[in-house]
């Protein structure tokens, strides 16, 4: 199931093992990988500090774009689905200064509220 969500551009959970040493050299001090999610070759990384979102670019992926969003920038969250025998969930998060909100994917097989749960505890403090 994991190939057809993503192909169906639905997100899954990654190692954060795995992840933790690709990602190393843009972590600051003191600040690690609590939950990180795939979309084919495009990650969101939930850290103990921020939101980052890697947009792998071009046919070979070579070029990549981090963006960083600090969780004080985001001003609301949501997650939605057709109810209980919806095989997909959508996670959608509003950054201040943006109109239109992030929107990621969540296939049936992902816990879409761990995410809001992180979400929550590092927006609600």
């Amino acid at each position: 199931m994991g190939l057809f969500n993503a192909i169906m551009g639905h997100a899954s959970e990654v190692s954060i093992e795995k992840i933790t040493e690709e990602y190393k050299d843009i972590l600051v001090s003191g600040e690690h990988i609590e939950k990180a999610f795939k979309l084919i070759r495009d990650m969101f990384v939930f850290t103990n500090k921020r939101l980052i979102l890697v947009d792998k670019q071009g046919l070979t992926g070579s070029k990549v774009d981090y963006v960083t969003i600090p969780y004080a920038s985001i001003i609301k969250f949501s997650k939605e689905s057709a109810g209980l025998l919806d095989l997909d969930a959508e996670l959608k998060i509003w950054v201040r200064g943006e109109a239109m909100p992030i929107k990621k994917h969540f296939g049936k097989d992902n816990n879409i509220n761990e995410v809001y749960q992180i979400l929550g505890q590092h927006i609600l403090k």
